[in-house]
């Protein structure tokens, strides 16, 4: 069997790769029945056979069609190009039944593994290939579609015919975390290191790596629990104008916003839904779903604001007395299930404390896996940002129109997630799995 030298990743491992990432795409949708995946539940979310066409010619754009000659994003044909076809219209294309989209799938992939083995690496691009990149590219590409399509399948409450949530694992219970009297842990400001200069797995928006300044703030030791933003709905945060901005208002008031999404009052008790599991509302965990709005609001009844990305980066992966940045809160190695609530198999959040492991050098827990985080910061590039290998990526998406969040959530895949990983996303939304943690200057 070839093996490259052009610092690729050898056949085996691509093979192994590009299996794990269509393993798991198949489990999730192995309990939905075939007219409910040619369903658009939602105008928010695609029908998820899109999302699995999408997923197909990705792969083989990027690992067939590259290796002929350049292309470019916008070859990606017009059903499952997502700027001809936004998720709004999507219900309405005529999409291919899910037995031609499997046999699609499995088409483009025996035609990548018989390139790969037989040594057809060449691309127009020899960056793609550096490391691996663009293996890993088209991996953490289906990996995102799979939170996606989770986020389709908890916004389905059709008759109560809800998702059948494949659980393997149950999250340990929570322990303390170490904070201060209010709940935080302090950063103490100084020069750190923002970004990467990886270009095996990150994307062009994580890059390059830079230098920023921060005075010392404080952060908090934990996400916002649903015990403490239950204490801001008592207190009657949603009906307190003072509390939110201007375009928060005007939107809690058009949405009708009361409380985060999926709870319900249920005999003067909150409950709450994660796919088809109802519970009473846990207080030890995180609250999910709610949009950068709430969250906003929330910091000024707590009196504190949203961190900025880069203080929730900082806090995540620098270490002040060493002078250096990790790429996980915990070090360097990639995420097992002992190191935090990440890779879909438990469907819910986990309790504050449940995997001690999970600490930042600065103390602060959690900040990969559960929820993602709201961040105060409109998405931008970072100082001497690059577009590769196309601009519909992140380019795209530049401007004031979106805030960032960060760290992942529960179905949030380990090979999708680091410190510098950047999500962006509207603030007025609250179907992904949202949350978010305060700030203070110190």
């Amino acid at each position: 069997m070839p093996q490259p030298d052009d610092g690729s990743l050898p056949p085996g491992d691509v093979a192994a790769l590009l299996a794990d990432a269509r393993e798991r795409t198949l489990l999730l949708i192995s309990s939905v029945p075939e007219d409910e995946l040619m369903n658009q539940h939602d105008r928010l979310m695609s029908p998820l056979v899109w999302d699995m066409g999408h997923i197909a010619h990705f792969e083989e754009l990027w690992l067939v069609r590259n290796l002929e000659g350049p292309v470019r994003f916008g070859e990606m044909p017009g059903m499952f190009n997502p700027f001809e076809n936004p998720r709004s219209v999507r219900g309405e294309l005529a999409l291919p039944r899910l037995a031609d989209t499997l046999r699609h799938l499995a088409g483009a992939r025996r035609m990548v593994l018989d390139r790969v083995v037989e040594g057809g690496t060449g691309t127009a691009d020899p960056r793609l290939l550096e490391g691996g990149y663009v293996y890993r590219m088209v991996a953490q590409h289906e990996y995102q579609h799979n939170e996606t399509i989770l986020q389709a399948l908890q916004l389905k409450d059709e008759d109560g015919a809800r998702y059948r949530a494949p659980r393997a694992i149950v999250p340990p219970a929570g322990r303390p975390v170490r904070a201060d009297a209010e709940g935080m842990v302090r950063f103490p400001g100084g020069t750190v290191q923002i970004g990467t200069d990886d270009r095996t797995a990150a994307y062009d928006n994580e890059r390059p790596r830079h230098a920023v300044e921060l005075a010392p703030f404080r952060i908090g030791a934990a996400p916002v629990t649903n015990g403490e933003y239950a204490g801001f709905i008592q207190d009657g945060g949603y009906g307190a104008r003072t509390l939110w901005s201007d375009a928060g208002w005007k939107h809690r008031e058009e949405a009708n916003l009361c409380a985060p999404q999926f709870w319900e009052m249920r005999g003067g008790e909150w409950w709450t839904r994660s796919m088809d599991e109802e519970a009473p509302v846990d207080p030890a965990r995180p609250v999910c779903h709610v949009c950068w709005y709430e969250a906003e609001a929330f910091c000024r009844w707590a009196g504190a604001r949203l961190p900025t990305e880069q203080e929730w980066e900082a806090a995540a992966s620098w270490d002040p007395s060493a002078g250096t940045k990790r790429d996980y809160p915990w070090g360097d190695e990639p995420p097992t299930p002992l190191d935090a609530n990440l890779d879909q198999l438990a469907f819910a959040t986990a309790q504050v404390g449940a995997y001690p492991r999970n600490v930042s050098p600065v103390g602060a827990y959690g900040m990969i896996g559960d929820v993602w985080e709201w961040t105060a910061s409109d998405f931008l590039p970072w100082p001497g940002y690059q577009t590769f290998p196309y601009p519909e990526y992140s380019e795209l998406f530049f401007g004031p129109d979106y805030k960032v969040l960060r760290g992942g959530s529960w179905a949030t895949r380990p090979g999708a997630i680091r410190n510098t990983f950047r999500n962006w996303d509207y603030p007025i939304r609250r179907q992904i799995f949202s949350g978010f943690r305060i700030a203070r200057d110190d």
